[in-house]
């Protein structure tokens, strides 16, 4: 009598794969289920076509289903499919010729789930024209302070900014010691500010 539910919540990530290389499908739906909104959330904050998202999440948890079998539990589940779907982003952007941007408001905010990122809704009613310009003058630089990093300097950046991931889950991810991390996103992070502290100061007697 040891039969467990398949939506049991004390299955572990690990478990769900184990079952799923065992030939469990229901435990890779619950897999995929579990993260799909989040690494929709990721990819949408590196492709510009809203329209590709869903595609590109949908290959990611293809290709993460077909290396499965690869998974052994030494860094976290979601890691390792960050992995898959940076990699799938970056295939579908370098097939377009497109490049990665990261929005202002994910810089800021990232998940819709984290409390923190109500700020960027408790705008309404204080809102003006000129805060919302500011606002938008901001974000325009941020982008493009984004878009001017080098690639593993964005991408440590985003891992710990944005995803919230732990310094060694980002050393995992990015196969690059700890210290190299740091590195990366405290110049990451000067790049950006060097961009942005000039609006900000301009704008210090203000609310945006």
């Amino acid at each position: 009598m040891t039969a467990t539910p398949p939506s049991s919540s004390t299955d572990s990530d690990l478990q769900l794969v184990e079952r799923t290389v065992a030939g469990d499908q229901r435990a890779y739906e619950l897999l995929v289920i579990k993260y799909q909104r989040r690494i929709e959330r990721l990819i949408g904050r590196m492709v510009r076509d809203v329209d590709l998202v869903q595609d590109i999440a949908q290959e990611t948890f293809i290709r993460a289903y077909r290396a499965l079998h690869q998974f052994r539990g030494d860094a976290q589940f979601y890691t390792w499919l960050y992995r898959i779907a940076v990699n799938t982003a970056k295939k579908a952007l370098m097939d377009m010729k497109r490049n990665p941007v990261v929005s202002e408001n994910a810089l800021r905010g990232g998940d819709e789930e984290d409390e923190t990122s109500r700020v960027d809704h408790e705008l309404t009613t204080q809102e003006t024209p000129e805060t919302v310009l500011a606002a938008q003058e901001i974000a325009h630089v941020v982008n493009a302070a984004m878009e001017a990093l080098p690639e593993d300097l964005r991408q440590a950046v985003t891992l710990r900014e944005i995803e919230g991931l732990s310094y060694e889950e980002i050393a995992s991810a990015m196969n690059c010691p700890i210290g190299t991390v740091r590195s990366r996103i405290f110049r990451a992070r000067e790049a950006i500010s060097a961009k942005v502290r000039p609006l900000l100061e301009n704008q210090s007697g203000k609310r945006w």
